[in-house]
């Protein structure tokens, strides 16, 4: 497992599964000619989408950054026509850490699609439990009401049995969450209305998750975005105004969704510096 070490704290990301989603919906409007240089497609036109959750290691608390696809959890219409062909490896790459889910104190949600939450819960049905039993989780109030009351669109990705097993579990913020001093999630919106961002600040060293804003590295540019936004026009303002402030400190940018870097370190040029390649097959 690949991991970076930002400051005290380790960041280790754990095996949450792959899927495979319409290349022109993940670039919007961008023509394929562009965006297929940089990231491949396959003879479907989908691309490879990691959902693979961080761990975020403390010298006090374990926190993960989203929750993965889980296992078992997906029907087999569902595994195919999201193109699923791993599922989630989370007590694995725990247990190769030492750890368990029960070790687990905090999960991070920038956002609650299904490709990022339905790792929270374990089970089906009658069966289904938090995949997570001591960890607080935290989560944008605007996108936890979208999550319980989703629209005509949204419901297509706001799943009732991935939230009404956790709900005791939730706790939802305005605006801004400082969980620790330097670990801070921030709501920006435009993927969903409630999605946010996480920055963290150590040492004089910059790392900021852009979620859904960046999903890849492919999508540094803050013109393409995907044509998943809700709204689009929020997610272009919201990446303009964090990547130059990550830009203007080199910081790391962390994916959960990228096949080819786990993050990059980005100058005032918009140079990459540094790079943490995925190494697993």
């Amino acid at each position: 497992m690949e991991q970076l070490q930002f400051g005290n704290w380790t960041l280790t990301w754990l095996q949450g599964g792959v899927n495979h989603l319409d290349g022109g919906a993940m670039f919007g409007v961008v023509p394929k000619p562009l965006w297929s240089k940089i990231y491949p497609a396959n003879d479907k036109n989908q691309i490879q989408l990691r959902t693979d959750p961080i761990l975020v290691q403390t010298e006090d608390y374990n926190f993960l950054i989203e929750a993965g696809i889980g296992n078992g959890r997906l029907n087999e219409k569902q595994l195919r026509n999201y193109g699923v062909n791993e599922e989630a490896q989370i007590d694995e790459s725990l247990d190769s850490l030492g750890l368990s889910r029960k070790d687990i104190d905090g999960v991070l949600m920038t956002h609650l699609h299904f490709d990022h939450a339905t790792g929270l819960v374990e089970g089906m049905g009658d069966e289904a439990v938090p995949a997570f039993p001591k960890a607080t989780i935290y989560t944008s109030d605007v996108e936890w009401e979208e999550m319980k009351n989703p629209n005509v669109r949204s419901k297509n990705t706001y799943w009732p049995q991935n939230w009404q097993s956790i709900e005791d579990q939730v706790i939802p913020f305005s605006n801004e969450l400082e969980l620790l001093p330097g670990l801070k999630m921030i709501h920006t919106g435009g993927h969903s209305a409630g999605h946010s961002i996480i920055l963290m600040e150590q040492e004089g060293e910059t790392l900021i998750h852009m979620a859904d804003l960046m999903p890849t590295h492919a999508h540094e540019n803050a013109l393409w975005v995907m044509a998943y936004d809700d709204y689009p026009m929020d997610s272009i303002f919201a990446k303009q105004k964090w990547m130059a402030y990550g830009y203007e400190r080199s910081a790391w940018f962390t994916f959960y969704h990228d096949y080819k870097y786990r993050a990059l370190k980005m100058d005032s040029e918009r140079t990459v510096i540094d790079a943490l390649e995925r190494t697993r097959s």
